[in-house]
């Protein structure tokens, strides 16, 4: 067994603290570069009207202003959880579902005992460079997202999906792939559920950068500042039921900054309600989606503010009447991310429409190519179901699975919704947790039942390769 594979995976269990900057003063750097942004359209492209952006942004309050403690591990769960239904054509189970894998050796306790990118973090491919700004930023933006909603909906679990996927049900254009273009949109929608109440949804943006920023950096032109102008500007895309009824965070990741990994945090309030469900019949999880096509062009009213007459704008506006689907939506969109963490196969169909990618995944991959639910593992008293992958990391085979509770499992592939959600959140506190699990090694565990673990193999499964 290789020394530096062994402290590389239990580097990747321990936790660490991240910076989380949320101040007024943030909002105000903010606000500079906004004006920075909307002044630099209007010199190249003679746009008179500032940007539509998210009113209301103020700093993040209380407990959630703290730094955030977390593994390594962990993170890059958070990240795989939120990025299986990304569609990545046939090779889907190696260009997805793993995606994290490659910044096992990027994050490390820097020497001021916060979390930092290691050396090898911080000197990446060039072409790959903007890749791990952008999926690293989310995992980092992301963790501090779903701990901001869970403080403040303790009693919820809590479901992050992709933004894109979700939308593409009511609002994609035609075409052999239906796609959104590209039209401007939050990054993921956060919902915060218990069964049998309303649930409610948080529009989130993340970003991530590897400016390495001093005093003489200019307001205008620092990265975090502008990906939060920006990020306001997609949240301000999407509304529920109303102009401005949905809570949004946003989130800028500096990956370099002298301090420490840093989360740049900032939040608008909304009500974001989604209605009480009835657990059977046609409105229920369980039923197949009707059609929606909502307005986009000219599709959002805003109504008369600041001295401005009432407008309309194009935007992504879930109608109140559809308010309730849109609830189904989630629930369903979210059934089948949870399966494609498993490794499930055609069983991921049943919850998507045409547009979302249905066809994607009920036809079969290539084989080799593809995630396949053939793992079983018992970890703590708990039957885990789901796919592995081995892989070599300083020339050491390593294992990783991911997965979710046997039972949960069972209820998705038969097409029971509400009943997963009423025994996910039964079994909430009975699960196993930590940052790492016996007999395997570093470990992310959801409160939604699902596991991701890594080992190390044993060598005698490991000299026959090498």
């Amino acid at each position: 067994m290789s020394a530096s594979t062994e402290e590389t995976l239990a580097r990747l269990g321990d936790r660490r603290p991240v910076h989380v900057h949320s101040t007024a003063a943030l909002v105000t750097d903010t606000d500079k570069a906004a004006a920075a942004i909307d002044r630099q359209r209007a010199r190249k492209q003679g746009e008179q009207e500032d940007g539509a952006r998210k009113p209301g942004v103020e700093p993040l309050r209380g407990n959630d202003r703290q730094d955030l403690a977390i593994s390594p591990w962990e993170l890059l769960g958070v990240f795989a959880r939120a990025s299986t239904l990304a569609r990545q054509g046939r090779g889907r189970g190696l260009a997805e579902h793993w995606q994290g894998l490659k910044y096992c050796q990027a994050l490390a306790t820097g020497t001021n005992g916060y979390l930092s990118l290691t050396e090898e973090g911080q000197s990446p491919e060039l072409s790959y460079r903007a890749m791990q700004a952008r999926e690293l930023g989310r995992a980092f933006g992301l963790a501090v997202a779903e701990r901001a909603v869970r403080s403040h909906f303790p009693d919820h679990l809590v479901s992050t999906l992709d933004a894109e996927v979700v939308l593409l049900a009511a609002f994609a254009r035609s075409g052999p792939r239906p796609s959104l273009g590209a039209r401007p949109r939050p990054d993921f929608f956060i919902e915060a559920w218990r069964p049998g109440e309303p649930s409610r949804v948080f529009a989130v943006t993340v970003n991530g950068n590897h400016q390495v920023a001093n005093k003489r950096t200019g307001k205008a032109d620092r990265s975090a500042f502008k990906q939060l102008a920006r990020g306001s500007e997609r949240a301000e895309q999407f509304h529920l039921a109303e102009w401005n009824n949905t809570p949004c965070l946003l989130m800028s990741t500096e990956l370099l900054a002298s301090e420490g990994v840093t989360v740049n945090a900032l939040q608008a309030p909304g009500g974001g309600l989604i209605p009480t469900r009835p657990t059977a019949g046609r409105a229920s999880a369980d039923a197949v989606l009707s059609e929606r096509n909502p307005t986009y062009v000219g599709g959002v009213r805003v109504p008369a503010v600041e001295g401005r007459r009432e407008r309309y704008r194009d935007g992504f506006l879930i109608p109140r009447k559809d308010v309730g689907w849109y609830g189904q939506l989630l629930a369903r969109t979210g059934a089948a991310g949870q399966l494609a963490f498993a490794g499930a196969g055609t069983e991921i169909a049943q919850y998507l429409t045409d547009k979302q990618g249905h066809k994607h995944y009920k036809q079969k991959t290539f084989a080799g190519s593809s995630s396949v639910r053939d793992a079983r593992h018992k970890i703590g008293p708990t039957w885990f179901v789901g796919t592995d992958q081995v892989f070599r990391l300083n020339r050491t085979r390593v294992e990783a699975f991911s997965g979710i509770a046997e039972e949960l499992y069972d209820l998705l592939v038969d097409g029971e919704v509400e009943a997963y959600r009423r025994r996910a959140y039964d079994l909430r506190g009975a699960l196993p947790t930590g940052t790492t699990t016996p007999q395997w090694g570093p470990a992310s565990f959801g409160d939604d039942g699902t596991v991701m673990t890594l080992r190390i193999l044993p060598r005698e499964d490991s000299t026959s390769s090498e």
